[in-house]
């Protein structure tokens, strides 16, 4: 997968010699034209002599384009969010969903690659107001997601849970017909679809409709379908720093006594779900959420999270790396692979904390640090 990026400057070969994640062997790379290979370039610049290789992060699940507060942010912020990711590591985002045409900082050579998944679709006022596609009838969902398919980078992004007021808590916004319909369409499109969803009521439906990943999941131990996801190869993208915030939503939700109460739980099982999901084999990806209530920059903290939670350390920085680049259709540190890498002194297989120290940074063939 590759892009035509603008505002590159005259690239260098570049020479690099340190111990390749994951293989851990110590190896001799050179960089041309944006690509790596083994063979030897003579005048090459040396630009690492030692230490740890790793595949540049990836954020599967970043908003570049929703502002600070809430709402549609300008492409001038939207590129500045993006070039925080990069100074925090991330060197390809998975977009989950913005409000606005972010496709201009995909042709920026000096940002991360980004994947777009067009905008959000819910339902009317069942949403963050502003963000998404609200649709007036659960029954023009197809017809929507096959809109976003053809306008993303083969990711759709559906709103499968929100607070109903009617009801005082989270709920489903789709019957299981319509879902099956609509993620048949964007599969014969050749995309793939995600869902926004916290509570466990829509997670059943989803899972049997064929939904390709699931984000947040925080119900998913309680909804007993851990094991189910993981026969099917369902993703999840817990973005653990996000749901720090719970306890927060539910404080500015005391109207809502059963919601409220619900998101505390959520919050409180969240660790559990994730080192079950570990345990029975469901693909776990690093995933920030930033946007709106979360900074841009974080991926550390989430790769942090997800050790905490019980993922041992090496397998959480390959929820980030490695593991999630292949996830969404780029390479690790391969002959011909895009040269996005990092370069660090010491170990960070062993402490995630290292990753927030690189030696040396390349995207795109190109030292950015």
């Amino acid at each position: 997968m590759t892009e035509s990026v603008a505002g590159s400057p005259q690239q260098r070969a570049l020479h690099l010699r340190g111990i390749v994640l994951p293989e851990g062997e110590q190896r001799d790379l050179w960089v041309s034209d944006g690509t790596i290979g083994f063979t030897e370039i003579s005048g090459a610049d040396t630009v690492a002599g030692g230490g740890y290789l790793v595949p540049g992060l990836a954020d599967a699940h970043c908003h570049p384009g929703i502002a600070e507060q809430g709402g549609t942010a300008t492409l001038a912020e939207a590129r500045r969010q993006a070039a925080t990711d990069l100074d925090g590591g991330t060197m390809l985002i998975r977009d989950c969903g913005v409000p606005m045409d972010n496709r201009p900082l995909q042709r920026d050579g000096q940002l991360p690659r980004i994947i777009r998944a067009g905008r959000h679709l819910a339902l009317a006022k069942r949403y963050i107001p502003g963000l998404g596609i609200e649709l007036d009838d659960p029954e023009l969902l197809p017809q929507a997601v096959a809109e976003q398919a053809a306008n993303g980078d083969g990711w759709v992004k559906i709103v499968g849970d929100w607070i109903d007021r009617s009801v005082g808590d989270l709920a489903p916004l789709w019957p299981e017909n319509v879902l099956s319909e609509a993620i048949d369409r964007a599969h014969r499109a050749g995309a793939r679809v995600t869902a926004h969803v916290f509570g466990e009521d829509a997670l059943e439906g989803l899972v049997r409709a064929g939904i390709d990943c699931l984000e947040h999941a925080t119900g998913l131990l309680s909804a007993g379908l851990v094991d189910e996801v993981a026969r099917r190869g369902i993703a999840v993208v817990p973005t653990l720093i996000n749901i720090e915030n719970f306890p927060l939503i539910a404080d500015q939700a005391a109207k809502y006594p059963t919601y409220a109460a619900h998101m505390r739980a959520l919050n409180a099982g969240v660790g559990d779900m994730v080192r079950a999901a570990y345990e029975a084999g469901v693909p776990l990806y690093a995933g920030t959420d930033a946007g709106g209530m979360i900074a841009h920059g974080r991926i550390v903290d989430e790769i942090a999270a997800l050790h905490h939670a019980g993922l041992p350390s090496e397998q959480a920085l390959a929820a980030a790396s490695w593991r999630a680049r292949e996830w969404l259709g780029y390479r690790g540190i391969v002959d011909g692979a895009e040269a996005d890498l990092l370069v660090f002194d010491r170990d960070p297989r062993r402490d995630p904390d290292v990753l927030r120290t690189p030696a040396r940074a390349v995207l795109r063939g190109m030292v950015v640090r």
